[in-house]
């Protein structure tokens, strides 16, 4: 996949008007093992709340996308407090989806139960699509969510992102949302990056 024109090895900070992006690291383990043991954050994802085994390897994950592909996740902090909120980025995983949807950036976010309904998942996929946009190569994003998680096709529709049908994955039937470059909306954040 060469999706990023330029992979920088290592990621970039970004900041909005109310979260600090940063590059994941070991010591993000506490608060995502937190977040993700949390049965509310996985009842899109095979309701099984995660173990800190897998959230570590989610980590790991996180950070070797940023080494081998040059994009990848940031960790999700808010500007004041420092506290964390959660998880936005991109993912290359080689889903196995029916009908495969190509080898486009997959865009996700998750944010801790605290920080839900505040409006910061489109303050922070408004501002990794803004990076995106001066560094992929590709011209779509997409996104893959459950029919049934309102909120985070809530988000992506405000982003951008429309529906082109579902896709089957070994979790079951998933909306795939597409998002061109020329379609994105301009936020009203002050970016930094």
């Amino acid at each position: 996949m060469k999706a990023c024109l330029s992979a920088p090895g290592a990621p970039q900070g970004l900041q909005s008007n109310r979260l600090d992006l940063r590059p994941p690291c070991a010591d993000d383990l506490d608060d995502c093992a937190r977040m993700w043991r949390d049965q509310t954050t996985t009842a899109f994802m095979g309701g099984e709340p995660f173990t800190r085994e897998q959230v570590w390897s989610r980590l790991l994950r996180h950070v070797g996308h940023w080494s081998v592909l040059g994009f990848g996740f940031w960790t999700l902090r808010d500007r004041e407090s420092g506290a964390f909120v959660g998880e936005a980025g991109f993912y290359h995983l080689l889903r196995e989806l029916q009908p495969s949807p190509g080898d486009d950036p997959e865009v996700g976010w998750v944010l801790a139960p605290e920080a839900r309904g505040k409006g910061l998942a489109r303050e922070a996929v408004s501002t990794i699509l803004k990076w995106a946009d001066r560094h992929f190569s590709a011209s779509k994003t997409i996104c893959l969510i459950d029919p049934d998680n309102r909120a985070s096709i809530g988000v992506a529709l405000d982003c951008g992102f429309r529906p082109t049908g579902e896709v089957a994955h070994v979790t079951g039937k998933l909306v795939l949302l597409k998002r061109n470059r020329e379609c994105r909306p301009e936020p009203d954040n002050d970016w930094r990056s």
